[in-house]
Parts: structure tokens; sequence; C-alpha cells
């Protein structure tokens, strides 16, 4: 589910630029059909959650949305089911054009989901407050974001620039079917944003598939791993152990592959500052003296340890703040100790040891 959202999210995205908002009504719309999750948040977070009567298959935020009708996503959009609703404004992807089509024909307004690069998230947010009515508040929505991504800019800006590898999708426990991001798109400019090179800057898509033999010859410093959904500790350490066939790659060999499962790094929504900030954590905060390597996150950032344990379940992380699943993470370290008996002293060699520079 994970790799299918992301790669839905960057393939949704790949040939489209910009916004557009179609067929504007006199009066601000009541009822309101969601099939792009990133809309879906931004919709509550302007207030306008209580007008949303349905979302698509792949929402799961707020939680709100879980008590909403599913109508299908961008390829299997349920059109009866949506016309059934009776919506006054259906949120669709530009490439959806038999729905679009349908849509008109039934004499209801669609919203047309256009996305290009980071700085288009607000562009979205304040167009979308001005259809519903809701300006004053998308662009307080959006000014906070936009000031939480320049912080992290000028915080970047202190810091050597580490070339990374942005991964997509690939196959469970393989380095097999790989996508990563392209030089142009949101995931690159918040890689950008938070202080990294992508290694792939030169190719404008916003996706591109790729070998091992491609990533070895672009030698990245920093390997991140994008998920939408959470990872327990063994599923975690088993896919980064995925990575040792590239021992000669400067990432690996420094221990420097973080999978970070969290959508607020795959979904162009209202969350994209914190999304920001959790790349920069995984490019530069685990360089700082005081990040420890039991704290508990999540996002996979490991110590200098054997080359054994550096693919291992160690990991080094931020203070985790506004991290929805940390005890969760933690709940699960526990139980991946007590289940290997091997766990508990690797953790206690890497407390004792600083993170590599």
């Amino acid at each position: 589910m994970s790799r299918s959202i992301v790669l839905i999210v960057v393939f949704a995205l790949s040939s489209v630029a910009g916004h557009e908002a179609s067929l504007p009504a006199q009066t601000p719309p009541a009822r309101v059909i969601s099939l792009v999750p990133a809309v879906t948040e931004i919709l509550f977070a302007i207030g306008a959650g209580g007008r949303v009567v349905a979302v698509s298959s792949f929402d799961r935020f707020p939680p709100e949305v879980d008590r909403l009708p599913r109508v299908g996503a961008l390829l299997d959009p349920d059109v009866e089911r949506i016309l059934s609703l009776r919506p006054d404004l259906v949120v669709v992807y530009r490439s959806q054009a038999d729905l679009l089509a349908q849509l008109k024909r039934a004499g209801i307004a669609p919203f047309v989901y256009a996305h290009g690069g980071l700085r288009d998230v607000t562009t979205t947010i304040r167009h979308l407050g001005d259809r519903l009515g809701l300006s004053s508040r998308a662009a307080q929505v959006s000014s906070e974001i936009e000031s939480r991504i320049g912080a992290v800019r000028a915080r970047a800006s202190g810091e050597s620039r580490p070339r990374a590898l942005v991964i997509l999708g690939r196959d469970p426990f393989a380095l097999r079917g790989m996508f990563a991001s392209g030089g142009t798109g949101f995931i690159h400019d918040m890689v950008t944003a938070a202080g990294g090179d992508n290694v792939f800057a030169d190719l404008q898509r916003e996706s591109i598939q790729v070998t091992t033999e491609l990533l070895i010859a672009r030698r990245p410093d920093v390997i991140l791993e994008l998920r939408a959904d959470p990872l327990d500790a063994a599923t975690e350490a088993k896919e980064i152990r995925a990575y040792a066939p590239l021992a000669s790659v400067p990432a690996v060999q420094r221990g420097r592959v973080h999978i970070i499962a969290d959508p607020r790094t795959v979904i162009p929504g209202p969350r994209v500052g914190e999304g920001v900030e959790l790349l920069w954590q995984a490019l530069h905060g685990n360089r700082r003296s005081g990040d420890r390597a039991d704290r508990g996150s999540r996002f996979g950032v490991r110590c200098p340890l054997s080359a054994a344990a550096r693919l291992g379940s160690v990991r080094a992380c931020d203070d985790a703040r506004r991290t929805q699943h940390v005890e969760h993470v933690r709940t699960q370290r526990s139980t991946f100790a007590l289940r290997t008996p091997h766990a508990a002293p690797v953790r206690a060699r890497a407390r004792s040891l600083k993170p590599e520079a």
C-alpha cells in the first residue's frame, strides 16, 4: 500500500503544473467530494472538513475521513456513487478526463487539481480557499507553511549539502523495480529545501526508473526512501539490509540509508512543512553531537557501527516532536528487542558511539 500511494501521487503529478479551478459557483459549495488525498487534507486544514461527504480509497488523514464513504481514486472512480451523494463540488485530477466529462453532463462543478512543485502547494490552498469562501483561513495556513519551510532553508544554509538519492518505490526486500525522484516536482523541491542535492537533479522528470548500476554510478552520500505507511522495526531492518549489495556507495558504507515512513513526506498537502523538517533531520540531524542512537524515532538514521550493525535496527533521531506514531514505534522496538536476544547489546554499544560526522 505504501509504495502504491507514493507512486500514484508522483505519477498523477508528473504531467501537470500550476492550478485550475473550473465552473465557479455563485455560492460556496456545501457538499464536497475529494478524490485527491492532498486536497482532502487541505479541506480539513482550512475549516471545510464539515462539507466533505466522501473521499478517495487512499485517504488516511485526518482521522475524520475514516467515517466517510469511499468513492474510488485516480484510476477507478466510482461515478455512480459519486453522483448518488449529490455533491456540488468534486475534486479531481486533471488526467481524469472521463470523470470530468460525466460531471459536466450532470451539471456538477469540478475543482481540477493540477500540482507542480513545492511552491504550488500553497497556491492550491489559496485557490481552494477562494473557491470555498475561506480565503482568510487558507491564507493563514499557507503563510504558516511558507514560514516553516523558510526556517528549514535558513537552518540548512549553514550545513554542507549531501548528495541524496530519493527512492519512491521498489519491490519488497529487493533492489528491483526501483523508482527515484527526478529533478522536478514537490519531492525534489522538499529535498532541496531541506539542504540536500538530488543526485538525479539533472533529469527533469518527477520520477525515473533506476537500476543498481545507475545508483552505484551516482554515488549518493545519503539514501532517503520515502513511504506513506509506518513500518515495524523488524521489517524496516530487513528493508535496510536490502541495500547491502551497494557496498561501494558512500551512503551504504557510512550507514546513511534512511527509511522515512511518514505520509508528510509524500503527500503535497498542508503538512509539507513538517515533511521538509523530517527530511532535514535525515540529511543533517544525525551529524549533530546532541543526537543519540536510542531516542525512539522512526526515521532510520544509523550510528557508525560495524558493517553488520549499520544495516541493523539501531537508529538515531531528532526529538520527533509532532510525530504521531512515536510511542507506537517505541513499543514495536521494545517488542523486537524481546524477540531478538542480540538487539539490546547492539543498542547498548550504539549509546557509546557518537554519530558519524
